[in-house]
């Protein structure tokens, strides 16, 4: 059985490490771990493939900006006949402090916009995904400058301790399966 882990981000360097690109660090520290290498996906995107838990897996980093990441998700899923409920999508969420991570069956896109792309793109809401927190967004900023900016130094710490447990609660879903992951992670 084949899956697809995606993760939700914007493209290029300038977006890099900010808040918004949770999704996209998730996937660079798990490629780093299994040695899994990039390649061009259709012009939507960069992909790899690896092996665990006994399946073969597929990482997505769509580079279609986050508002059309469905886009890059719904076409490598439905390429490869993966069902949305073997999708992971792994995204940033500023309701949750940083360093926490929430797994979820399914549900709404919450007011993520790249979420909503792909439940728009998939059909459904029944697929799983890894909130990484963010936040929690200070009063003062605007919802779009706080997840664009970058995180800053004292944060840093309790960022690369999320991306590693994220990683972690990654492989624990394609090992053990999603009740598993949800009670070791939630």
């Amino acid at each position: 059985m084949q899956y697809l882990l995606a993760g939700l981000g914007n493209p290029g360097t300038q977006y890099a490490r900010t808040r918004h690109n949770a999704g996209f660090m998730v996937l660079d520290v798990a490629a780093r771990k299994w040695g899994a290498s990039w390649n061009a996906w259709q012009r939507l995107g960069e992909y790899a493939k690896v092996t665990l838990g006994g399946h073969e897996v597929f990482l997505l980093k769509p580079s279609t900006y986050m508002n059309e990441s469905g886009r890059a998700v719904s076409s490598l899923a439905r390429f490869y006949k993966i069902a949305p409920q073997n999708c992971l999508i792994c995204f940033d969420e500023v309701a949750l402090e940083i360093g926490k991570l929430r797994i979820r069956k399914n549900g709404s896109a919450g007011g993520q916009k790249g979420m909503k792309s792909v439940i728009e793109q998939l059909g459904t809401q029944d697929i799983p995904r890894l909130r990484v927190g963010v936040g929690p967004k200070p009063d003062k900023f605007d919802l779009a400058d706080f997840v664009l900016s970058n995180f800053p130094k004292s944060q840093e710490s309790a960022l690369e301790d999320a991306l590693s447990r994220a990683v972690e609660a990654v492989e624990t879903f394609f090992s053990d399966g999603l009740e598993k992951a949800m009670n070791r992670f939630n």
